[in-house]
């Protein structure tokens, strides 16, 4: 559910970069680093790697080690009078800043799709990796192995890891199944790897676990921009059919975990293959993305102490661009209508509050499109209560206390009842205490903090987990 506000998934090699200076470019070689802080406060560190070549041109590039990604092609870099901008084209990016002699940093905004974030730059020797305290470390007592397969129907090849325990098989096996936003198959967000971590405990606990790059991320090919949830069901639906026909794996206990937005897919994918021996919803959703968004907004304005008015006020306005997107099916009609409402909202907006804001016309746009696309149009209509009361085979739901993007009391209700309401005879429905969206132990659940929290996933959401598929696939 939106929890992976993503600068960017593209990972490219590093190319020439058009330039012209009337600087002294030996001010920004090297490595350059910096914080960005994204809407929902989540914090993404953005490096710039500047060198030049002996004719005087340059090779720029940049990183999200955040989020796993490496060597975006910085198109082009001009310094002049001690003022840097790096166009960094393929994500609709670039960099406008201030070289400061006196403290040696680079101060000024990245912008993206209309949008304006402060990023002050300092020169380091190195990027500090991000080595969490629950990462694994090699050589790890299973085997690793990478793995490529194809979803003929919608011509996507993905790539993934299956680790395998040591020990004798056939193994029980489970497919993890990312959240929201374009993913890598160890689900990097906030300098943390839950998929990583996840696989590694339920390996070692004798399961095995294929984890893949989305769509059009790392090794897995495909175009999101017109794709859906159920799209990325039948992905899924891929992946069972290529443990099936694994001889390391029990074809009979292929399960899956879904987290997030994974947690709509995996009913989806249960429902339509009766090789699904179990499911697992990490911070599932159980009722209709609009729902979520109205509670998700208002609770992560509240903990970044957002006042009441403005609460309200955004919470009016959501309504009314949802409205479209649900009424409006044309798209040409319906753009131009969540125009409208944008540039009212702009136009009613203080001069004092438009310095600050995020509306202008690049912004519009950058709404816009992001509103009609085809997920979105899913998200906030689809229900799954009707899919769940399908599911029959074994659901474990968990979600943490302190989530603040699917919120657990609206959510784990509505999949409780829609279990029961099917006549499921095996579910579990726990919410654990002190838990964010991440199942992190949180203070207040802002996605603000997750990169703050040393600890990747809460040791008792692991142990919960995998004794509960180590009990249904004994």
């Amino acid at each position: 559910m939106g929890h992976n506000k993503r600068v960017s998934q593209l990972n490219d090699s590093k190319n020439d970069s058009k330039n012209e200076s009337s600087g002294d470019l030996k001010d920004i070689e090297g490595i350059w680093m910096g914080n960005l802080t994204v809407p929902g406060g989540l914090e993404l560190r953005i490096v710039f790697n500047i060198s030049t070549n002996p004719d005087g041109s340059v090779n720029a590039s940049m990183d999200t080690p955040d989020q796993g990604v490496s060597g975006i092609p910085v198109e082009s870099v001009s310094y002049k009078d001690s003022n840097l901008n790096l166009g960094v084209k393929s994500i609709k990016g670039s960099f406008e800043g201030t070289y400061k002699e006196n403290n040696k940093t680079i101060e000024g905004e990245w912008k993206q799709a209309g949008s304006a974030f402060p990023l002050v730059l300092e020169r380091v020797e190195k990027v500090p990796e991000m080595h969490r305290e629950q990462d694994p470390v090699k050589p790890y007592p299973y085997t690793e192995e990478e793995v490529v397969y194809e979803n003929k129907e919608a011509g996507v090849k993905l790539a993934g890891t299956l680790t395998l325990p040591r020990s004798e098989g056939p193994f029980p096996a489970a497919i993890l199944i990312t959240g929201s936003g374009q993913q890598n198959r160890n689900e990097e967000i906030a300098g943390h790897r839950p998929f990583l971590v996840l696989s590694d405990y339920l390996t070692r606990q004798g399961i095995a676990v294929l984890r893949v790059d989305d769509r059009g991320v790392g090794g897995s090919t495909g175009n999101v921009s017109q794709a859906t949830t159920e799209d990325f069901a039948g992905d899924v639906l891929t992946g069972v059919e290529y443990l099936k026909n694994r001889k390391e794996i029990d074809s009979s206990r292929i399960g899956l975990i879904g987290h997030s937005e994974g947690g709509i897919i995996a009913p989806m994918v249960a429902v339509k293959s009766p090789d699904v021996a179990f499911i697992v919803l990490m911070a599932g959703q159980g009722i209709t993305g609009e729902e979520i968004s109205y509670l998700q907004s208002d609770l992560i304005y509240r903990a970044e102490g957002v006042d009441n008015e403005t609460i309200a006020h955004n919470e009016v306005l959501l309504r009314k661009m949802y409205s479209v997107v649900k009424e409006e099916q044309n798209n040409t009609a319906a753009e131009e209508k969540l125009r409208e409402i944008l540039r009212a909202e702009m136009a009613n907006t203080s001069e004092q509050k438009i310095e600050s804001s995020d509306h202008s016309e690049a912004v519009i746009d950058a709404q816009v499109t992001s509103l009609t696309l085809p997920w979105m149009r899913f998200f906030l209509t689809y229900d799954p209560r009707p899919t769940l009361m399908k599911v029959k085979c074994p659901v474990l739901a968990i979600a943490g206390e302190k989530d603040l993007q699917v919120p657990p009391e609206e959510n784990l209700e509505a999949i409780d009842e829609a279990l029961k309401a099917g006549g499921n005879k095996d579910y579990t429905v726990k919410e654990l205490p002190g838990l964010n969206h991440l199942f992190q132990t949180a203070k207040t659940g802002s996605p603000s903090e997750y990169s703050k929290i040393e600890e990747t996933i809460s040791p008792a959401a692991l142990e919960i987990i995998g004794n509960w598929i180590s009990e249904h696939t004994q």
